[in-house]
């Protein structure tokens, strides 16, 4: 039997919760991140828990597994990156958890690569290298990396790199120094 690994799911709009409900019928393990958030009415105000991700739900599965996820109602596709299903770490559906468990009112923003961020590689010959970001081009990357005392570029796809220290030019302009 193959390993169980993370994965996205991208449902229905507005359907995550019926969908994360479904999954759990069919013995799939899944997570449905809830944000806890205060909402307005004309007449009242009430705590409300929300999808944190919208269209995404979490699966815990094998491969073989994917074709079942297809046939639960609500559930578009997975999500797909370079051709394949994308993997999830789990150690970033525990950052997720855990952070929801911390903080309420949590909100999501789409980050993206930008010139002069540490990043590590994370698949391909240099994996585990780290460097800087010198350019960004359609979804290539283009890092230095420090190795055996020389600097050599390489082009790296957008998803095989994590950021380590992204700059954040609101604090540089504002005089607060680099965080």
């Amino acid at each position: 039997m193959s390993e169980k690994n993370w994965y996205a799911v991208y449902t229905r709009v507005r359907w995550e919760k019926k969908v994360a409900e479904l999954l759990t019928k069919n013995k799939i393990e899944n997570y449905c991140p809830v944000n806890r958030t205060q909402r307005q009415w004309a007449d009242r105000k009430k705590i409300v828990n929300e999808p944190l991700f919208t269209s995404y739900v979490f699966v815990r599965t094998t491969e073989q597994e994917h074709n079942t996820l297809k046939r639960i109602d609500g559930v578009i596709n997975l999500v797909y990156w370079l051709g394949k299903p994308a993997i999830i770490r789990d150690a970033e559906i525990e950052v997720i958890r855990e952070f929801l468990n911390d903080y309420s009112n949590v909100k999501l923003e789409k980050t993206a690569v930008s010139i002069n961020d540490r990043v590590r590689i994370i698949s391909g010959p240099f994996v585990n290298q780290e460097g800087q970001v010198v350019s960004v081009k359609n979804k290539t990357v283009k890092i230095i990396l420090p190795s055996l005392g020389f600097i050599m570029s390489a082009e790296v796809a957008a998803g095989n790199i994590e950021i380590i220290h992204q700059r954040t030019r609101f604090l540089e302009e504002s005089g607060f120094g680099v965080v």
